[in-house]
């Protein structure tokens, strides 16, 4: 990254889209369906904390859990790439979340839902965590993983004020305007996704391509 602006955009763009607030606005009112609004906002406010707590310790924790497990960044990043991909491509066919529940999970969730499966999977799923591992990785110095970190909290502040308002802006995007935003927000996440993958996949073709010669 040559400048702080453009990965703090890119930070902003790949977490927005994977948390994907937009998209899990009609399951979060199906599921808080007969709700109070205070308990509503209670729901979302738990959610989103611990949404970010979680994301934030990965971010952290990730290369840790590298060395630990023997696991390669490039490789990461390849598995990570296949993972945000098949987020987006559900997103660009206008999928609301790629969290499917039946009848009988909502009434086994509906304790406390805003844990599971508000807060994991939907809001901090496996695309999302895989994103903070690499950006962490590509963050060279104390500013990009401070901007890392910011980006990571205003995400699921706008988040919190997005739920919080749902039954607003539902029905001012309407289902068709909510589609289109899905839509948009999947090409982006599919992008993002094959940048991903081809920068775990060049270093290691690099090095098969180096071996090859002196060998």
């Amino acid at each position: 990254m040559e400048s702080v602006l453009p990965f703090a955009l890119l930070c902003f763009t790949s977490f927005f889209t994977l948390v994907n607030p937009l998209g899990t606005m009609p399951v979060f009112l199906s599921m808080t369906n007969g709700m109070t609004e205070e308990e509503r906002h209670k729901i979302v406010r738990k959610a989103t904390i611990v949404s970010f707590l979680i994301l934030v310790s990965f971010t952290f924790c990730g290369q840790f859990l590298f060395q630990f497990f023997g696991i390669s960044t490039n490789g990461f990043r390849i598995a990570g790439g296949f993972v945000i991909f098949k987020i987006g491509y559900d997103m660009l066919q206008a999928h609301y979340t790629h969290v499917k529940l039946n009848e009988k999970e909502m009434k086994t969730y509906a304790d406390d839902i805003s844990i599971t499966p508000l807060s994991i999977p939907m809001l901090c799923g496996p695309g999302a965590i895989a994103n903070g591992i690499v950006l962490m990785e590509d963050a060279t110095d104390f500013v990009m993983k401070g901007v890392l970190i910011g980006v990571i909290a205003v995400v699921f502040i706008l988040t919190y004020c997005i739920l919080r308002a749902s039954t607003r802006l539902l029905q001012l995007i309407g289902e068709t305007g909510n589609n289109v935003m899905m839509r948009l927000m999947g090409l982006i996440l599919m992008v993002i996704a094959v940048e991903c993958f081809t920068s775990g996949v060049k270093p290691i073709l690099e090095e098969i391509i180096k071996q090859g010669i002196h060998g």
